[in-house]
C-alpha cells in the first residue's frame, strides 16, 4: 500500500496553491538577487515554500537549543594558519570506502525532497554526481532507490531505520543494492521521533500527490493527518525501539555493503561501534531534531575521533553551512562531513542548478580556507591549525 497523506488535510484547493507556490514563477527571487553564501537559500526558500514544508525542514526539536548550537559551536573554533607555504596547487580528493571523490563533502539523507521541488532526489542526485562527490538517499524519500540509479552514474549511499518487520528492511537493502548504491547508513538515534513542535502546531502530513516510494508494495501503513504530527504517528507505528546493537550484526549476514552508524555522539557508543563491526560512524543529532540540548556534532567530534582510534573513519553532520566549516571538522579528525539543509533550501530556491552551486560554493570556501590556512592536501590540515575554547591559551603568561 503505497503511503499517502489524508485528502481530509490537503484539499484539492490547499493542494492547487502548494504546487502554484513551489512550482509557479521559479525566476524571481533567486536571479534577481546574486547569490553570495549558502545561507542566503534559506529565506529564499522560506518565501517559496508553504509554511507547513519550511517548518518541516528547518525546525529542531522542542526549544531548538542544540539547533542553533550546532552553528553557534563552529563560532567558537579559531584558526592557526600557517604562512609562506606553497599554495598554487590544492588537492582536495580523497576516498570513502575506496571510491574517491572530488571533496570531503557529501549529502546527507533528507527526506521527502519532492515537497521543495518536483524534481525532488532526482536533481540532487544529478548535483551530486556533477560534482563529484557523494549522495544519501533517505528511505523516506519520494524517489525510489531505482529511480535514482535512473539519473546517471553516482556514488550513492542508502540511509535506512530499522523497521518492526525484519523482513521490510531486508528487502530495502537488497533493493537498494541491486539499484547499485555502495553503502547502509544506518540511523540509531531514533527509537521514537523527537517532540518537533513545528510539525505538531502544523499537523504536518505529505501532500497526496507524493507518496514514500521506496515503500511501495510494501503493507506498512499510510501517513495521515493526525491531531499530533501524522510523522510522528507514523514512525511510532513503523520503526522498532527495540533497536539494539544486536541488529547492527544482523545487518552484517544480509549485506556485504559497509554499514555507517549514524547518531554517534560519544565515546563510549564509539567504542561499542567498533565491537560491532560497523564500517564507519557520522556524529550526528539528527540535525538537532531529536534530543534537545544534546552537544553540537562539531563539539562531539574529537571525542568519537579520539575514541574511534583510527579503527574506522568518522564522519560529521550538522550546523555545516561554510568551508571553513568543513575545514574545522577536518582538523578535529573527520574524514569528511555531510551536509542535509542546505541541499533543500537551495533545491526548493532552483532545483538542480541550486544544489549544484551550494556544492560549488562550500568547494570554493573549503579550497580558499586551505590555502590561507597553508594547507596544500587534506592530510596536511591538523589539530594545530586550529584553537577550540577547551584548548590552554597558546601565549605566554605575563610575569
Amino acid at each position: 500500500m503505497p503511503i499517502t497523506a489524508s485528502k481530509s488535510y490537503w484539499t484539492d484547493g490547499l493542494v492547487l496553491n502548494y504546487f502554484l507556490k513551489i512550482h509557479g514563477n521559479r525566476s524571481g527571487t533567486a536571479e534577481k538577487m546574486e547569490i553570495t553564501n549558502v545561507m542566503e537559500y534559506e529565506e529564499i526558500a522560506k518565501k517559496k515554500l508553504p509554511k507547513m514544508v519550511y517548518d518541516y525542514y528547518a525546525s529542531g526539536a522542542e526549544d531548538q537549543w542544540t539547533l542553533k548550537e550546532n552553528r553557534n559551536a563552529f563560532s567558537r573554533i579559531l584558526f592557526r594558519p600557517r604562512i609562506l607555504v606553497d599554495v598554487s596547487h590544492i588537492d582536495m580528493t580523497t576516498t570513502v570506502f575506496g571510491f574517491k571523490v572530488s571533496m570531503p563533502i557529501m549529502i546527507a539523507p533528507t527526506a521527502m525532497q519532492k515537497m521543495a521541488h518536483p524534481d525532488g532526489e532526482y536533481a540532487t542526485a544529478r548535483a551530486a554526481s556533477a560534482a563529484g562527490t557523494i549522495m544519501t538517499l533517505s528511505s523516506w524519500a519520494t524517489s525510489s532507490v531505482e529511480e535514482v540509479a535512473s539519473t546517471g552514474p553516482g556514488i550513492r549511499f542508502f540511509q535506512f531505520y530499522v523497521l518492526k518487520d525484519r523482513n521490510v528492511v531486508a528487502q530495502l537493502v537488497r533493493k537498494a543494492e541491486r539499484a547499485g548504491f555502495k553503502a547502509i547508513v544506518l540511523t540509531v538515534d531514533t527509537p521514537r521521533l523527537g517532540r518537533r513542535e513545528a510539525d505538531i502546531k502544523n499537523g504536518f502530513a505529505l501532500p497526496p500527490n507524493l507518496t514514500l516510494k521506496n515503500f511501495e508494495g510494501l503493507d506498512i501503513g499510510k501517513m495521515d493527518r493526525t491531531n499530533d504530527s501524522g510523522l510522528t504517528t507514523y514512525a511510532a507505528e513503523q520503526v522498532d525501539r527495540s533497536l539494539s546493537w544486536k541488529d547492527v550484526k544482523w545487518l552484517q549476514t544480509i549485506t556485504t555493503l559497509p554499514i555507517l552508524v549514524k547518531g554517534v555522539l560519544t565515546a563510549e557508543d564509539t567504542r561499542v561501534a567498533v565491537q560491532a563491526g560497523a564500517a564507519g560512524i557520522i556524529v550526528s543529532n539528527h540535525g538537532a531534531r531529536q534530543l534537545d540540548y544534546v552537544p553540537a556534532t562539531i563539539m562531539a567530534l574529537e571525542e568519537v575521533v579520539k575514541a574511534a582510534q583510527g579503527k574506522l573513519p568518522v564522519f560529521l553532520d550538522g550546523g555545516v553551512r561554510r568551508g571553513t566549516d568543513v575545514f574545522k571538522a577536518l582538523a578535529l579528525g573527520a574524514s569528511g562531513v555531510f551536509i542535509g539543509r542546505p541541499v533543500l533550501f537551495s533545491l526548493a530556491a532552483e532545483g538542480e542548478a541550486g544544489v549544484k552551486k551550494v556544492l560549488q560554493m562550500l568547494r570554493d570556501e573549503f579550497e580558499l580556507t586551505m590555502a590561507l590556512s597553508g594547507c596544500r592536501s587534506l592530510k596536511e590540515i591538523t589539530r594545530d591549525h586550529i584553537m577550540t575554547e577547551h584548548d590552554r591559551p597558546r601565549v605566554a603568561p605575563r610575569l
